[in-house]
């Protein structure tokens, strides 16, 4: 009982006196010992690198679907490759408001609804002052809230702005200052096209996505839906959100069935409308990330490995030169186990101090992308990166130590103290 009980102190005092001769065997051979652990410093430090870069670059692109709204569900008429209305007319598939009537209490996973109209590169006049590229967006109050874009000034779309279609709009900060409206602009009328406009709300700016914004020399104008479509004649499309991420598919699901009956499409017949969820887009991504991650990571490993070469090729060296010291040592009582332990122990400090070294440089490489790639500003080493290393640099320590520790345990005592 009481031997069970010594049994990890003398473990641990065999491990820490086989760490404190491997120091020093290191130390008295420091310009071997630093050329033997370049490969793992070159492994880990490319390791370390890769991981920060595509982690960074994760995040950042998770950051832009996050600004874009992984909730979305984008809905718009779509003329079906298949099936009798393979060819119908556009004008017939055309949405109806009528048929999204009641969507919202039959979907209990769909949060918000807007349907969505807009002029593309429109004048707004006030004063004196002219704006090309105006685009005029004809929404419901529901679209700020499923865009997420707050309004700092003013006020939303009214019940009665919506269903009278007034002639009211919010607009963009940009397009305040690009007419020289007043700071307050709010009960102020500009001329969009050739129809006045009375200003009821200042939108806050659209935030800055990593690709840029498509139509970033375009300011932007909101009206109510129907003061810009006065008919079920005019093509709109429609955009909904779903009430969390979890309930992106069923939502999805939900007005798929709700469109497909209040169109009148039958079992047999495809979709006359296109659905896409951004939730889908988010998972995919992730996927495809999670494969280009093992793929470089599998390809940087390879130094690792080399590495593991180099380190075992020295240690064969070292049981070489250190023959007859292997031999006194048995000669005068030590086990084989406590030789292999001490080489084996050996083999894994070198590799954990290029571990080490390799950590360093791959977060000095991880600095110099965040500063020079825009793109990769959040870059930087994570835990699990730095746990993965030391345990990878560790690993292939014992696996290619083991080898000349091995041999050097079963070393013939006599043959030894004979060997020149």
């Amino acid at each position: 009982m009481k031997t069970l009980l010594l049994a990890p102190l003398i473990l641990l005092r065999l491990l820490l006196q086989s760490t404190l001769l491997a120091v020093n065997q290191i130390w008295v051979n420091k310009t071997r010992s630093i050329l033997t652990t370049l490969g793992i410093i070159i492994g880990v430090s490319s390791v370390s690198a890769v991981i920060a870069a595509m982690d960074g670059m994760n995040k950042k692109i998770m950051e832009n679907f996050e600004i874009f709204g992984t909730k979305k569900i984008f809905l718009w008429p779509e003329q079906p490759s298949s099936g009798p209305k393979k060819n119908i007319p556009l004008r017939e598939i055309r949405f109806k408001t009528q048929e999204f009537e009641g969507l919202l209490d039959h979907c209990p996973s769909v949060e918000y609804l807007s349907y969505i109209s807009d002029t593309q590169n429109i004048n707004a006049r006030y004063a004196d002052q002219t704006v090309e590229s105006v685009r005029l967006t004809g929404v419901e109050a529901s679209w700020f809230k499923i865009e997420n874009r707050n309004i700092v000034m003013g006020r939303p779309f009214s019940f009665l702005d919506e269903i009278q279609g007034r002639k009211v709009c919010i607009i963009s900060a940009d397009l305040r200052d690009k007419l020289k409206l007043d700071r307050e602009c709010i009960g102020q009328t500009i001329l969009i096209g050739y129809t006045p406009y009375l200003v009821i709300g200042l939108l806050e700016d659209k935030p800055s996505m990593m690709f840029g914004n498509m139509r970033e020399n375009q300011f932007e104008a909101f009206i109510p839906f129907r003061s810009l479509n006065k008919s079920d004649y005019q093509w709109f499309r429609a955009i909904a959100s779903c009430k969390n991420a979890e309930v992106a598919q069923e939502a999805k699901a939900e007005i798929q069935f709700f469109l497909r009956k209040t169109r009148k499409i039958k079992p047999s017949e495809p979709d006359t409308f296109g659905v896409f969820l951004m939730e889908n887009e988010v998972q995919n991504f992730k996927k495809v990330m999670g494969m280009i991650s093992l793929v470089a990571f599998g390809i940087v490993s390879i130094s690792l490995l080399v590495g593991g070469v180099g380190i075992m090729n020295i240690m064969l060296v070292s049981v070489s030169e250190r023959t007859r010291e292997i031999g006194l040592r048995k000669a005068v009582g030590a086990k084989p186990s406590a030789i292999l332990t001490q080489f084996l122990v050996e083999s894994v400090v070198l590799c954990l101090i290029g571990g080490a070294i390799g950590i360093l440089l791959g977060h000095g490489f991880a600095k110099l992308i965040s500063k020079f790639a825009p793109l990769m500003e959040q870059t930087q080493i994570p835990v699990w990166a730095i746990l993965l290393s030391f345990g990878f640099a560790a690993g292939v320590g014992i696996v290619f130590g083991m080898f000349p520790a091995i041999k050097a345990a079963r070393l013939n005592p006599i043959d030894a103290l004979r060997h020149e």
